[in-house]
């Protein structure tokens, strides 16, 4: 039986859809500016003032000066190390951290859970950690960018409330057949929670390719560099001259404001293509734990 909406109901249903298609406008603008900027004429576009909806005088040359910098290169080699090293890492631990946190027969459970929820809100400071990293012979080296962060906190509560949601039943019938934890873990609650493992892809992932921090902290060799420290460079320093060799001094500016642009969607578009194939699971397991039962 289909419910007829008042007018209240109906002028509210058009306002929202206005206001967040609004929204949607907003958001994606710059990028879409950013894009399309990234294609234009250098020198027209900086003659150009206002809104750009379209590339104004089409051109490639932002996007070959941008590959033919080595430093680009070996940015993404660096960074696809340390994203594919550390997402793997960052799983296998946080599932080993969830499953234990899961069970219910678990020794001094509430403790360890409050102490973990305890490092949320306080650390021991940049400092600290910095003199941990090189006691530990980690700095200048990217497995320093890959080890201390293994595991985040909030990831760690929202695997185990996925873990939790598992029926019990399950995990008993296959203690009784003899399984142990590991057996369980792997042909049980991981295939189980194969949604809220695309998730913590996507959250480890994300995390990992915008990173740069850490990586300017205790990085010294610029062939370690991954590819948000260059961005950096190129952004912040307006160090563009390894790709603006041979123009002249009147032309360096506007071809280094494409290059920046082009640079920018060389390092953002990979990872954006990643949501819409993880995009059906992370619906799905964010929504973990929002219905008791």
């Amino acid at each position: 039986m289909k419910i007829k909406k008042s007018k209240g109901e109906r002028a509210f249903q058009v306002f929202n859809y206005a206001f967040l298609m609004l929204i949607m406008l907003v958001c994606l603008y710059p990028v879409w500016y950013v894009a399309v900027a990234s294609f234009s004429n250098s020198n027209v576009l900086t003659q150009h003032s206002g809104l750009l909806f379209r590339p104004i005088g089409f051109s490639m040359d932002a996007y070959k000066k941008v590959f033919q910098n080595p430093m680009i290169g070996k940015g993404y080699l660096n960074t696809l190390f340390i994203l594919i090293i550390g997402v793997f890492l960052d799983l296998v631990m946080t599932s080993l951290g969830a499953y234990f946190l899961s069970r219910k027969r678990v020794m001094f459970k509430k403790p360890i859970m409050l102490f973990i929820v305890f490092t949320m809100f306080f650390s021991g400071g940049m400092i600290p950690f910095y003199i941990n990293l090189k006691e530990l012979h980690l700095t200048n080296t990217l497995w320093g960018l890959i080890i201390p962060f293994m595991i985040t906190t909030s990831n760690l509560i929202i695997l185990r409330t996925s873990f939790e949601s598992i029926p019990e039943s399950l995990i008993e019938a296959a203690q009784i057949d003899g399984a142990g934890h590991i057996r369980i873990l792997t042909t049980i609650v991981l295939p189980l929670s194969k949604a809220m493992l695309a998730v913590m892809v996507l959250y480890y992932g994300v995390s990992i390719w915008n990173s740069w921090f850490w990586a300017s902290a205790i990085l010294r060799n610029r062939e370690m560099y991954p590819l948000q420290i260059i961005l950096r460079e190129i952004l912040l320093s307006n160090d563009t001259s390894s790709m603006t060799a041979g123009a002249s001094a009147t032309d360096t500016e506007a071809i280094g404001m494409t290059i920046k642009y082009a640079t920018i969607m060389v390092a953002t578009v990979p990872i954006l293509c990643v949501y819409p194939f993880l995009q059906k699971y992370f619906t799905k397991g964010t929504m973990v734990g929002a219905v008791k039962e």
